[in-house]
């Protein structure tokens, strides 16, 4: 025959496979009687019927009764019944309706794995309350406004931390006032008592201090620790009158190394009982580097010791003011008298302006102090002078930001605050769920379950990978089709040549 027609089973067996056992006869003049539980098929018809799962128990209902004879559809390894798709079916809806979560007593089991992570994603979104809650509880239009300010305090947070992250990338410096004390303290000379040679005598001398401090503002923190004055400096030169201590022995110096230990002042002891001239050269340690200006440069653009990228803006602020910038290449300029005097050249390209920088940079100038060491009125005369220079040292705003980049307490508070919000709304939408099942089934109990068994029925059927439409095999039609006859006739000829071969295979005869 050219007609197809389907396999004999819904495992998907092909047709000469075995099939379900048959219902034993009736007694003549009776019709057959199905086995309980079972929907009764047109009169006179005999065939077998279709093996297939019922509808799963709705709660409260007493368990189906299967029948010895079927054969039930076969479930996969994995499958789990509570990962059914769809939702439970609103009031009015037309389409099929499922239990929710809460109510399956029978088959609800714990999510796949493979659910979290997308659950995951979508955490974002997990806080809006839906359209259907807002519109039955209308005080939760607060929740929704306070949503929405918080997106716009998240927005604002994250901005100034940008705004933070970058601003620690410059350098934050503030000017301050070092006051530097310089004093001397003269010791004269003890001669021995009584002419008693063993009696100790010394010479007379002098002692040289300098220190200094940073003046607060305010009150400072007992507990911010405090700079050291060497902190200040990269080096520290003391130079003596020559003609009194020789070429050897007046000058006094201190280099910054890495291995240097800060302190807060510096002393030097000599013999002597004269007043003597010093010049104290203290070179500032800045950081950022700092450089001096060649003069006629540090003339043109109002700038005398800067930073590199100071000096590099302000010679471009000089172009663009003076319009010195080529009109058709832009990466050229076009030197002035001045540029042109202080450079060498008519023109040059902005990318050479670092190198050609580098011969007008030289180390900052020492800060130079002139200073008399007097050794008059002795020891009880301690004769001091004071000084106070800019530097530069760092913004206390800058810890703050540092802090507040660095701290996650509130973050942690506010992850806590979040999985409760998380937990609540989702406590919210299963509720959700249940009160539109329990309206639908309220509504038309009839209908719904009716729908909800034909939607099961499918989703079963997707999962289990049957071939063929189990619902319609339900039906006494599905079997008076013209294919039936010779199904049951291939069926029982495949039985006879099963039967065969294992009489064939008991008796050891063998098919040549």
């Amino acid at each position: 025959m050219s007609q197809r027609f389907p396999p004999a089973g819904p495992s998907g067996a092909p047709p000469g496979a075995p099939g379900p056992q048959r219902y034993p006869p009736s007694p003549a003049g009776q019709p057959s009687q199905p086995p309980p539980g079972m929907r009764p098929y047109g009169p006179g018809n005999n065939f077998p019927p279709r093996g297939y799962t019922p509808p799963p128990q709705m709660p409260g209902g007493p368990p189906p009764q299967n029948p010895p004879a079927m054969h039930p559809r076969p479930m996969q390894p994995g499958f789990q019944a509570g990962s059914m798709r769809g939702s439970p079916m609103p009031s009015g809806s037309s389409g099929g309706s499922k239990r929710p979560a809460d109510n399956r007593s029978t088959m609800s089991q714990p999510p796949p794995k493979s659910d979290y992570p997308a659950k995951k994603k979508k955490k974002l979104a997990d806080k809006i309350l839906p359209q259907k809650v807002r519109d039955l509880v209308p005080e939760s239009q607060a929740y929704m406004d306070l949503l929405a300010f918080e997106r716009k305090l998240d927005a604002t947070i994250m901005r100034k931390r940008l705004d933070i992250q970058e601003a620690l990338k410059r350098p934050m410096k503030q000017k301050r006032k070092l006051r530097i004390f310089i004093s001397n303290t003269f010791y004269p000379s003890k001669e021995t008592e009584g002419g008693d040679p063993g009696a100790e005598s010394s010479v007379a001398s002098w002692e040289l201090r300098v220190e200094g401090r940073l003046l607060e503002d305010n009150k400072s923190d007992p507990n911010k620790i405090k700079r050291k004055f060497s902190s200040f400096f990269k080096s520290l030169v003391i130079e003596l009158d020559k003609e009194l201590y020789g070429p050897d022995n007046h000058l006094v110096e201190w280099h910054r190394t890495h291995s240097t230990q800060e302190t807060d002042g510096f002393q030097v002891k000599r013999p002597g009982d004269r007043n003597v001239r010093c010049t104290i050269l203290l070179l500032l340690d800045y950081q950022p580097l700092q450089f001096k200006l060649d003069p006629r440069l540090a003339r043109l653009l109002g700038v005398h010791t800067q930073t590199r990228p100071v000096i590099i803006s302000a010679l471009w602020q000089y172009i663009k003011t003076h319009k010195l910038q080529d009109a058709h290449e832009r990466e050229y300029i076009t030197c002035d008298k001045y540029l042109e005097q202080i450079f060498g050249c008519q023109r040059m390209k902005f990318a050479e302006i670092p190198q050609r920088l580098n011969p007008l940079l030289h180390p900052p100038d020492p800060i130079v102090i002139n200073h008399v060491i007097t050794v008059e009125g002795g020891m009880e005369n301690k004769q001091t002078a004071c000084y106070d220079i800019d530097v530069e040292v760092d913004d206390t705003l800058k810890n703050q930001m540092n802090n507040f980049l660095l701290s996650t307490a509130s973050q942690q508070e506010i992850q806590t605050l979040d999985s409760k919000i998380h937990d609540t709304v989702e406590t919210i939408n299963q509720l959700k769920t249940n009160r539109e099942f329990f309206l639908s089934f309220a509504k038309d109990p009839q209908t719904f379950i009716h729908k909800w068994i034909v939607s099961q029925t499918r989703d079963l059927k997707t999962m289990t990978d049957i071939v063929g439409n189990p619902e319609e095999e339900r039906r006494a039609e599905f079997y008076y089709q013209p294919w039936t006859q010779e199904a049951v006739s291939r069926y029982f000829f495949t039985k006879v040549n099963q039967k065969r071969a294992e009489l064939e295979q008991a008796l050891g005869i063998r098919n040549s």
